[in-house]
């Protein structure tokens, strides 16, 4: 509508120059009226500057509009008098002025509500650039690095020697744990990276997490439960030697002291025997407890080499094939099609797995369909999982966590270490075990190296 009505006016302002201009050739050249054809080019030098008028007003106006744009002035406005189509041209601007003031508004709304939540957030955030010009930061990250106020990367100097330079290098990692000191003590901070680019500039976000305290907690439960499962274990052997140890006292002490062997009769001599028969079982029991935690905190270092999965995994078959329960249940391997190479101990590592397969015999006990499979693949981030699955009733949920705790069991006859034992090989090849089960479909340990 604004075109078409300057449009408009151009045509017709073009039209009255072109009827002008004929009509002075005529009073020239046809009747000779000079006054007239002084008159008329009079006119039409009017309409020339008036075209000329209208269009640089038209031109001035767009020109301020971007001007006001380019230099984020919303408050410009155009007044709305004159002709039709400068009218039109001047509410048309301010509308599209007011639509760009509104969105402005909007956005500065949506940055103060982000920034909000940056603030409140207690994971600590910061931003920088290639040159190390800090672009963020929320109240967490300069409350965890106790640098305030923090505009270049290399103000972190102030809070520990090198650690401008450890976040330099976080253009190129991905993770790192780092430690620091400041007047609260010492921090155990995770940092993550991720890069971006904006406005053709590298830019690196970095999340900072104090783990200390989460760290200590999982320490402190972790501590409780081998604490309970101690307990438990002792006062298993302890409590039923001490009730012997009474009850064998009473039969040589009376109440007038030691008592004679004439008073010593063959039921007395059988009761005494019984009870330190027990006493010495559960003394070795004690005993074969103390050695299975021995065992558990003085694992040898891993001799790795260089190790073939497949070949591997056939040799741990070999070693199953004399277990008592192999051939009660449906066992498979599903060998790796592509070559895996892992730099283990192969004795550790076949404990391990073993270990696991021997569990999962326990858990198919009785069962006529029972399978066991081993599976293994490679990862796109160039890890191996291997898997031990079988079709056992599964874990229950509420003990699941414990499982890994040293000395936890559900068997009557178990020792509770052969998980946590077999954790403990993974994590010195720097992988993890873990498991997942599902009630009476079936249970997932996974090595994941």
């Amino acid at each position: 509508m604004i075109s078409s009505n300057i449009y408009k006016n151009i045509i017709f302002r073009v039209s009255m120059i072109v009827l002008t201009a004929l009509s002075a050739a005529w009073a020239a050249e046809t009747v000779h009226q000079w006054i007239l054809f002084g008159a008329l080019m009079l006119l039409l030098c009017w309409e020339g500057y008036m075209l000329a008028h209208s269009l640089n007003e038209v031109n001035r106006k767009i020109a301020f509009f971007f001007d006001a744009i380019r230099n984020e002035d919303t408050t410009l406005t155009f007044p709305e008098t004159g002709n039709r189509s400068m009218n039109e041209l001047s509410l048309s601007m301010n509308r599209l002025n007011m639509i760009i003031r509104d969105t402005k508004k909007q956005i500065r709304q949506q940055e103060q509500y982000y920034q909000t939540i940056l603030e409140h957030a207690s994971t600590g955030l910061l931003s920088f650039d290639e040159r190390g010009n800090i672009l963020l930061t929320n109240s967490a990250a300069r409350h965890l690095l106790n640098c305030e106020p923090l505009t270049h990367i290399t103000q972190l100097e102030r809070v520990e020697k090198g650690l401008s330079t450890i976040f330099e290098q976080m253009h190129h990692v991905d993770n790192k744990l780092i430690n620091i000191s400041n007047e609260w003590g010492s921090l155990q901070l995770l940092l993550r990276s991720t890069s971006m680019m904006l406005k053709n500039k590298k830019i690196v976000l970095l999340s900072i997490q104090d783990i200390r305290n989460e760290l200590d907690e999982k320490e402190t439960a972790s501590w409780i439960k081998l604490t309970r499962v101690l307990t438990h274990e002792i006062m298993n052997s302890i409590a039923p030697i001490t009730s012997l140890s009474e009850t064998l006292a009473g039969y040589y002490i009376g109440e007038d002291g030691p008592r004679t062997p004439e008073e010593m009769d063959k039921q007395t001599i059988t009761n005494t025997i019984k009870g330190l028969t027990v006493i010495q079982e559960r003394g070795k029991g004690l005993v074969n407890f103390v050695d299975a935690y021995r065992k558990l905190t003085h694992l040898p270092k891993p001799d790795c080499k260089m190790v073939n999965l497949n070949d591997f995994l056939e040799k741990v078959k070999l070693l199953l094939s004399a277990e008592p329960n192999f051939y009660r249940v449906e066992f498979s391997i599903t060998p790796v099609e592509d070559s895996i190479i892992l730099f283990i101990d192969e004795n550790l590592f076949s404990q391990v797995i073993i270990n696991l397969v021997r569990n999962s015999f326990q858990a198919l006990n009785g069962r006529k369909d029972g399978v066991i499979k081993i599976m293994a693949s490679k990862n796109t981030n160039g890890t191996t999982t291997i898997n031990v699955i079988d079709n056992g009733p599964g874990i229950p949920t509420e003990i699941l966590d414990e499982i890994f705790v040293p000395f936890f069991t559900t068997r009557e006859n178990g020792s509770g270490i052969g998980l946590s034992l077999s954790r403990q090989i993974i994590r010195l090849h720097r992988g993890n075990l873990k498991v997942i089960s599902r009630q009476d479909i079936e249970t997932i340990f996974s090595i994941e190296i």
